[in-house]
């Protein structure tokens, strides 16, 4: 057993995902606890029911001696301790790398409530070591809502995008038909000049006069109609937050001719500053990930052990879920020259590597997995969960799959996940103060403000038309998690908790040539009973 004593639980982890296994916990603090613990598991793996991916606590003590295996309430303190310590694997699962030494555990840092500022490397952590203790979790099962999967229906014809157009207008249109009175285009065409009019549209086309004012031209069911917007009104900061396609609402008075609203106020969706948001009603934690990229050369497997190990901890006892926001593998063909940064360029031994990654994971934690732009899923938005031979590849922990975008409860906390690709439209589209890579979260506000995860149609972001729009934001949820752009942001938005959470891939050349400095082996683990966030770092 490559010659290590095995006086860790992560170490016994490796070992079993090496061949193929995951356990209990309480299975593995038995095996650790063993006089022999190398020894014992060779004991357990040798009598494992055929075709077991999981290996039972039931199962480990039927093939030890009691008085070998021990028991982990009346453990002793030396063997308690050894059961807890924080240590490395002697090798990474699937190959024969060797760490250069043990892995630390992570370093943490809390989040300020504000949460405006992503943390600099310089902020103040506190390096933490667990020993001792069985971390034992109970999560409930997750309950996903808006999940495209299964329920595609669009065939890419000039009518479904009709259709998927007119459904976000109907639905964003129908909250801020509550704060206006609402005519529509074809009505305030025929009204006199002068009269004070209200109009709810999706915004066709933004355009500055040679003036300088702005006009934007609304659309709704009975036609367009232009609105303008004067520069030296407070509003005209409000028109470069727009974006061609989403749904707003203004008022203001007719000009002389009847020709043009000359606009007083602008109305966005937008979440209620009074939102409250809902929280469980426990201590229990969520980690949130995403962007792993498995099959990268950049892949930083070394600090994957480090967080995989830390959730074996005490001091992660109450982490009972792990959301993972898209990207799992770095895939095949995403962007020019990408063959020449593999480390595995078959597209399914990525995710056979990545099942290996994921089974170091505890085996009694929830996960929820939704798809990314890297993985093998269509591109077009919303994208379905992975399909069933992908899934199966990851299946050692019953993880929930489900569709980009879905909103996932835990703990009667909504998690709305979406993986984050329209967040380069926003950043391009917008002023760097409202929207920029390195402060994601605030182009995350302006989805939140638009009710809608990829407001503008015609760039890289790629739609997928359907009986109705999956991307539209109905409930305000009370955690928003993206990921995407490699950049770590955390803040609140009239109390939404916003969570970017970075990536597990060093800087490759291609993000050199773009540059993009990633911010990498990091784990936002929020509070779900106070949605306070910390984020631990494990590079």
């Amino acid at each position: 057993m490559r010659g290590v004593p095995l006086e860790a639980p992560a170490r016994i982890v490796s070992e079993l995902t090496s061949r193929g296994y995951n356990a209990d916990r309480e299975a593995v603090t038995l095996i650790a606890s063993a006089e022999d613990p190398a020894r014992a598991l060779e004991r357990v793996v040798d009598a494992a029911p055929d075709g077991a991916l999981r290996l039972s606590v039931d199962h480990v003590r039927e093939v030890l001696d009691p008085d070998a295996a021990g028991d982990p309430a009346t453990m002793s303190e030396s063997a308690s301790t050894r059961a807890g310590a924080v240590d490395a694997p002697p090798g990474e699962s699937g190959d024969d790398r060797t760490d250069p030494a043990p892995r630390d555990p992570s370093v943490s840092t809390a989040v300020p409530d504000s949460g405006s500022e992503s943390p600099p490397e310089s902020a103040p952590s506190e390096t933490t070591v667990s020993t001792g203790g069985s971390v034992e979790r109970s999560p409930t099962e997750p309950e996903i809502d808006n999940d495209i999967t299964g329920q595609s229906t669009g065939t890419g014809e000039y009518e479904d995008f009709v259709t998927v157009f007119r459904d976000r207008y109907d639905r964003l249109g129908e909250t801020l038909r509550a704060r206006v009175n609402h005519r529509p285009a074809e009505a305030i065409q025929s009204m006199p000049g002068g009269s004070e009019a209200s109009m709810v549209g999706m915004v066709s086309d933004i355009r500055s006069t040679a003036s300088g004012h702005w006009l934007v031209e609304l659309e709704d069911r009975t036609g367009t109609f232009p609105c303008l917007v004067m520069k030296d009104r407070d509003i005209a900061a409000m028109v470069e937050e727009l974006l061609c396609d989403e749904v707003i609402a203004v008022e203001g008075t007719l000009a002389d001719d009847a020709g043009i609203l000359f606009v007083d106020s602008m109305h966005f969706p937008d979440v209620p500053r009074t939102y409250s948001p809902n929280t469980a009603d426990r201590h229990v934690q969520a980690a949130l990930i995403s962007d792993v990229h498995v099959g990268s050369q950049e892949f930083m497997a070394d600090a994957w052990h480090r967080f995989a190990d830390w959730l074996h901890t005490p001091e992660a006892e109450n982490v009972e879920y792990l959301l993972v926001a898209g990207d799992m593998v770095e895939g095949v063909g995403v962007y020019p020259d990408q063959d020449e940064e593999l480390d595995i360029v078959d597209i399914y031994e990525q995710y056979e590597r990545f099942s290996e990654y994921l089974k170091e994971v505890p085996g009694d934690m929830e996960i929820v997995m939704i798809p990314g732009n890297h993985d093998a899923v269509r591109l077009a938005e919303p994208q379905p969960a992975f399909d069933e031979e992908l899934r199966d590849m990851m299946s050692a922990h019953d993880a929930r799959f489900t569709g980009n975008p879905s909103t996932v409860t835990i703990e009667g906390v909504s998690v709305l996940m979406y993986h984050g690709v329209s967040l380069d439209e926003v950043i391009a589209e917008l002023p760097e103060d409202r929207a920029s890579y390195d402060e994601p979260h605030k182009a995350m506000y302006q989805l939140l403000k638009k009710r809608h995860v990829a407001p503008q149609y015609g760039g890289h972001l790629r739609l997928a038309p359907e009986e109705k729009d999956y991307l539209t934001i109905d409930s305000v949820p009370d955690v928003f998690h993206t990921g995407h752009v490699h950049k770590l942001g955390v803040g609140k938005y009239h109390n939404v908790l916003s969570v970017n959470s970075g990536c597990w891939q060093a800087q490759t050349e291609f993000q050199k040539s773009v540059n993009i400095d990633p911010d990498a082996g990091y784990a936002p683990v929020v509070d779900l009973d106070t949605l306070e966030p910390t984020l631990r770092k494990f590079t």
